[in-house]
């Protein structure tokens, strides 16, 4: 489960397009965070993805991916163009195909990798469909098959596009939009597959075009509920709505983090159904996935600032500033699904799995610090933008450091605090195990 976000620039604060992105994996599923530099590539080079090669173009452009360790692809990034793009599974009537093909985060990192602009990386993915399809496992120890739809911005323009197997519609979007794990498109669209009426015709999920809809007639009712998709798209729209004109990076910060509930009485231990915008995983098979990584990017023109948390549950994370020119900061190796204290995930997760074992009080223990690094992180960072590289490559080390230093600190905090209000059993049996599984450290 995921959710993107989008705000184009006559709704922001500051004129500016605002994009934004947490990927829900499963809880040992580290998230990677990787760049890659811009490429010239032989005549007749093939790449690798994560289960078949394909034919390389020419040129790759820089991108910034946060990935699952494991997949080639990314679940959200962006490139040296401006180009964001985040990607959410979606259930659709039409039978999967099992046998590795393009998965949706593969068809994200190729996007960014070739497009110069949002409405190129489209024709980048539609023309992967109908050449390659999608098809393969998702998972890492559970096998998950999907469709995928994506959210795609820059500077200037943003546009969805939802695939159902190779069939495909896409539309520009204005003001706010966000997706889930649902279809959202219905009768209007602004581009699509030659026969995407046609096939649903055949099949007799409508009777003809005149009462087509494409969320209606492509999704599969029974994983479209139970991924509360529907109930998490309309929250993060209405909270994006009651702010048009007044968004800024720190309010989409607050709308990936929301749990509906006030920090005062929200409970992740609560309830084996049910999903937030910020996941938490927990016992039951509908509760197998956390939000694993978050991004916000501030996409001007000229220069584009993003903030990556590279760490897990937003609510207990750090988003930090980077952008496309600027070097990452040692994170460590890439994170594996077993934990090591040498990588930045797992160090958080320290951090964040010990806030779970009494929620409520601990995280009111150190949000409004939080926010308040946060505040001054984004105010520094966009007076910086345009600042000479090695100023701002000064600055993102700094600000690592500076977010992994106060995780630190809170959690030498938190471990003086007695235990208030304990976990459920079911809750607490789901994390033991979990904690068993990557090799957890004893959590204070």
């Amino acid at each position: 489960m995921c959710d993107t976000i989008v705000a184009t620039p006559e709704v922001t604060q500051d004129g500016v397009m605002l994009f934004g992105k947490s990927s829900d994996r499963e809880p040992n599923e580290a998230q990677h965070m990787l760049y890659l530099p811009a490429a010239d590539h032989p005549a007749g080079s093939r790449v690798q993805c994560t289960y078949i090669e394909i034919p390389q173009v020419n040129h790759t452009n820089a991108i910034l991916l946060s990935k699952p360790f494991w997949i080639w692809g990314g679940e959200m990034g962006v490139n040296e163009h401006g180009v964001a793009i985040g990607n959410e599974a979606v259930f659709t009537k039409i039978p999967y195909v099992k046998e590795g093909q393009l998965i949706g985060m593969d068809m994200l990192r190729l996007a960014l990798e070739r497009a110069a602009s949002a409405q190129e990386a489209v024709k980048v993915i539609t023309d992967l469909l109908a050449a390659l399809g999608q098809g393969g496992n998702c998972g890492l120890n559970h096998k998950t098959y999907y469709h995928n739809t994506f959210l795609i911005a820059d500077p200037q323009e943003a546009w969805v596009l939802e695939t159902a197997d190779r069939h495909w519609a896409a539309k520009r979007v204005q003001g706010v939009n966000t997706i889930s794990n649902c279809l959202t498109i219905g009768n209007e669209w602004d581009l699509s597959s030659p026969d995407l009426v046609h096939f649903a015709i055949e099949r007799r999920w409508c009777k003809s075009s005149e009462d087509f809809d494409f969320a209606d007639c492509y999704s599969d009712f029974l994983y479209t509920t139970f991924s509360d998709s529907r109930a998490r798209c309309q929250r993060s729209t209405e909270q994006l709505t009651q702010n048009k004109g007044e968004l800024t990076p720190q309010i989409l910060f607050s709308v990936l983090r929301d749990h509906e509930k006030p920090l005062e009485t929200y409970r992740p231990d609560q309830g084996i159904f049910g999903a937030d915008l910020c996941m938490h995983a927990g016992f039951g098979p509908v509760r197998i996935s956390q939000t694993a990584g978050s991004l916000v990017s501030h996409l001007s023109k000229k220069n584009q600032t993003h903030f990556f948390t590279g760490t897990a549950a937003p609510c207990t994370s750090i988003f930090k500033p980077v952008w496309m020119d600027t070097s990452l900061p040692d994170m460590g190796p890439a994170p594996t699904s077993i934990f090591n204290a040498d990588t930045l995930f797992w160090r958080h997760e320290v951090l964040h799995r010990a806030i779970l074992r009494d929620y409520t009080h601990r995280i009111r223990a150190y949000a409004t610090e939080r926010d308040k690094l946060e505040r001054e992180f984004v105010e520094a960072a966009l007076k910086r933008a345009n600042d000479p590289v090695d100023q701002r490559n000064t600055f993102v080390a700094e600000s690592f450091s500076q977010a992994e230093s106060m995780e630190a600190y809170w959690l030498e905090e938190l471990s003086k605090l007695p235990i208030q209000t304990r976990s459920n059993p079911l809750h607490s049996y789901a994390w033991r195990k979990f904690n068993r599984m990557a090799e957890m450290p004893e959590l204070p």
